[in-house]
Parts: structure tokens; C-alpha cells; sequence
């Protein structure tokens, strides 16, 4: 198990290192930093001195280890245009992503795992179909437009909710909705055919031999092992949403995490754009790094097996 676990670890180590030196390449292939943090119209003279005080004058191979060595000490560089440290305006931004990934996964478990399981039990009934429809609305409609046509709705036309921005409880609703709206499909079509799985095994056929009503069947004996992958798979969506909430966030001002990035780009703010990139790769690491771990705990063929 030790030597499962050290594996592991290093395989991580080794992710966030070609993580970092691929965000570090494609950052400075966009452009020159110098040119990014000096003022409209500067001289070269004024770039020649930036590109002195940032390193930036040096090979880019030294820059790389100069960056990976500041990673190591919590420096992830300054923002350009907020005139802060990027890590600080990162965590200040969090708290708000957090928030808004929890409620929309709350959504989409409490959506997804019942309509999915029901679509399970009553298949190729009227529901499943609808479950179907669902799903394949779930995963085409994009969140963005799904997020507009709310506003439309709710806040231009019947005005029940606020628009944009994080004023009270109420500015929460139509984000988490639309986050959550992609993930809630997927959450049913998990669960759906995790359910139909379990439902066909020998141990669900043999609790029905010996009398159990189906009631006792499904809920008793064939939900709790079904759920298992949908909850595997949210603990990762969870992190996906936190970090990749972009366009939802951008569409309602929502001050997150993916609105920090969308303002990066758009600024052109590469310390900020930076640090976003690889704190979200740290947390799906992280993620995939302790679920691994479980995994070998519950299953022995696993750690065995690698």
C-alpha cells in the first residue's frame, strides 16, 4: 500500500510540473510581458528596464526555474492591473466560487440522482423517455444561454430576481442554476445507468427471490451501491465547477474565481491568468490524488493491481 501511495504521489509531482511549464509557454507565447506591464506608448529603454527587474531579460529556460522556484515560496507574482499579489486576489476571490459551485452541485444531485434513478426503475416507461429528453437538453443547451434566457425571464420580465452581483441570497439562484445545469444531465445519465447495472446483478435477483418488496429492493439494497460513482463524480465536478465557471460567472458578475480569469485575459493580466491556471490544475491533482488513494483503501485489486 506504501509503495501505491508513493507512486501516486510522484505521478502528481510529475503533473504539476509539465502543468506549470505548460502554462508558463503558452502565457509568453501571447506576447511580451514587458510590453504587457508598461504603460501605452513606452520607450524601449522603459522595456529594456522592466525586462531587467522581472528577469525577464534572462533565457527562458532560467525563467522557468526562476518562476517554479518563486511557485515553491507562495510568489506567484504580481497583478498588473489590480497592483496586488496574484495568490491574494485568487483566495479573495474563492470563497464566492465555492459558494456558488456548492449550491449549483446541490442542484444538480438533488435533480439528477432522483430523475435518474426513477428513469432506472420505470425504464422504457413515459419518465425514462422524459429522462432522456432531459438529458440530451442538459448536455446541449450551453449554460451561458440557459443563464440569459433566466435573466430574460425572471429578472427583465416578471423582475423576482437581481440580474448580476452577489447582493444577497437571491443573486445566488439563476448562477447556481445555470452552473449546475450541464452537470445535473450528466448526474442522471450516471445515475441512471449505474442503477440499471445494480438492478440486473445476481444479489438485487436474489433479494427479490426472497420475498422483499420493491420498495425495500430499490431503496435498501440497490440505491446505496448505484449512487456511489454519481458521488465519486461529483466530488470531481465539484473542483470543475469552482474553476471553470467562466462564462456563468461572467454572464452575472459574479465576483469568482472564473470571472478572476475572464478579467486576466481580458486585462492581459499573465500573473493573474497564471495563478488562476495552476491553483484550479493543483485542486484537480489534489482531487484525482486523494480519490486514487480511496479507491485503494475500499478495493485491494486496485493497489494490487498497480
Amino acid at each position: 500500500m506504501q509503495g501505491y501511495i508513493i507512486r501516486r504521489v510522484l505521478y502528481a509531482i510529475v503533473s504539476l510540473i509539465l502543468l506549470s511549464i505548460t502554462i508558463f509557454s503558452l502565457v509568453r507565447i501571447t506576447g511580451d510581458p514587458a510590453v504587457l506591464m508598461a504603460e501605452p506608448g513606452a520607450k524601449e529603454e522603459d522595456l529594456q528596464a522592466i525586462r531587467r527587474e522581472f528577469g525577464l531579460d534572462k533565457p527562458i529556460v532560467l525563467q522557468y526555474f526562476v518562476f517554479a522556484k518563486n511557485l515553491l515560496k507562495g510568489d506567484f507574482g504580481k497583478s498588473i492591473y489590480y497592483r496586488i499579489p496574484a495568490l491574494d486576489l485568487y483566495i479573495q476571490r474563492l470563497p464566492a466560487s465555492i459558494l456558488l459551485a456548492t449550491v449549483a452541485m446541490t442542484i444538480s444531485l438533488l435533480i439528477g440522482i432522483p430523475v435518474g434513478i426513477f428513469s432506472a426503475v420505470r425504464v422504457n416507461t413515459w419518465f425514462d423517455n422524459f429522462g432522456k429528453i432531459f438529458a440530451i437538453l442538459g448536455l446541449s443547451l450551453p449554460s451561458f444561454w440557459v443563464g440569459l434566457i433566466l435573466i430574460l425571464t425572471l429578472s427583465v420580465y416578471l423582475n423576482w430576481l437581481p440580474s448580476s452581483g452577489a447582493e444577497s441570497w437571491k443573486s445566488l439562484i439563476m448562477p447556481a442554476f445555470s452552473l449546475g445545469w450541464v452537470f445535473t444531465a450528466a448526474h442522471m445519465r450516471l445515475a441512471r445507468s449505474a442503477m440499471l447495472e445494480v438492478l440486473g446483478s445476481e444479489y438485487i435477483k436474489l433479494a427479490r427471490i426472497k420475498g422483499l418488496s420493491e420498495r425495500l429492493v430499490i431503496l435498501k439494497h440497490a440505491f446505496k451501491n448505484a449512487v456511489i460513482p454519481v458521488l465519486t463524480l461529483a466530488g470531481i465536478n465539484l473542483v470543475l465547477m469552482v474553476n471553470v465557471a467562466v462564462v456563468v460567472e461572467s454572464v452575472f458578475a459574479w465576483p469568482g474565481v472564473g470571472r478572476l480569469l475572464f478579467e486576466g485575459i481580458s486585462f492581459r493580466d499573465f500573473p493573474v491568468v497564471q495563478t488562476t491556471l495552476l491553483m484550479g490544475g493543483v485542486m484537480f491533482v489534489g482531487v484525482n490524488l486523494i480519490v486514487d488513494i480511496l479507491y485503494a483503501y475500499i478495493d485491494p485489486r486496485i493497489r494490487y493491481g498497480n
